[in-house]
């Protein structure tokens, strides 16, 4: 009976802290010609259409894809919602979703070949894929509107979300102020075009079974080299949801709101 009761509280609170969540951000749909980007927004408390604040994007994972225009907020949505970080962080915030039959990044899948980068690939030689680009378009429509501050524009993901970070990093050069990608990977070919002097903080467990450690080992020492201002969090024992460990990392937020381009 305790058993079933704790069970019981844990999916009410669930529940409540999803209807908060659908509460805090709101619906909102982008659309460029005959596409459509759904995505929510997060506005600061007492926010003012008058002032200007800082903004983050923040790309989901593959499990999260669809329509509903909900299940982005899963990972990530309750720390930006969190009442004292926006009082402390207040910004901006803005969830994309990834249709199902899309992906963030154009990646490349090899399953019989086995190495410490599991054998993803990301191909830069490809124009970019539609969701990304239309992130990347209202990204822009943001900037257009004076709603942001241009200096102060933070892009995260994970997994999907952080092979998205990587590559919308190189598209969209000089753009961002920082970056935060979790278990994810990217071209370490393209480091170069962005990199110099960036804030970057990336994030991984060793454990990762779905986006193997050597992917974000790969990109922080070419992004080291290429003369990032990089700092790297590896998790011993930690599988594909190190951003549980991320979103607990009590210096991440006032490292990424102290970034500025």
């Amino acid at each position: 009976m305790h058993k079933y009761l704790a069970t019981l509280f844990w999916l009410i609170a669930m529940q409540n802290l999803s209807a908060q969540l659908n509460d805090a951000y709101e619906k909102k749909e982008f659309i460029s010609g005959n596409d459509t980007l759904r995505y929510r927004v997060l506005y600061p408390i007492d926010y003012k259409a008058s002032k200007k604040y800082p903004l983050i994007v923040f790309l989901h994972g593959s499990g999260e894809r669809g329509s509903n225009n909900e299940a982005q907020l899963k990972h990530g949505g309750s720390l930006f919602a969190d009442s004292a970080n926006r009082q402390k962080f207040p910004a901006i915030v803005i969830f994309p979703q990834c249709p199902q039959n899309d992906f963030w990044s154009r990646i490349r899948r090899e399953p019989d070949k086995k190495d410490s980068l599991g054998a993803f690939t990301f191909p830069s030689d490809q124009p970019i894929g539609k969701s990304l680009d239309l992130v990347s378009r209202l990204l822009d429509s943001l900037v257009a509107s004076r709603l942001v501050k241009t200096k102060k524009i933070y892009l995260a993901g994970l997994s999907m979300g952080g092979m998205g970070t990587f590559e919308l990093l190189w598209r969209k050069p000089g753009f961002f102020a920082a970056a935060i990608p979790i278990c994810g990977g990217g071209d370490p070919q393209k480091v170069t075009v962005y990199a110099k002097k960036f804030p970057i903080w990336l994030f991984h467990g060793d454990n990762d079974q779905a986006v193997p450690v050597g992917n974000s080992r790969l990109m922080y020492n070419s992004l080291k080299a290429a003369g990032a201002k990089a700092k790297y969090t590896e998790y011993p024992g930690v599988g594909h949801d190190s951003w549980n460990n991320a979103f607990r990392e009590p210096e991440l937020l006032p490292w990424l709101f102290k970034q500025k381009r």
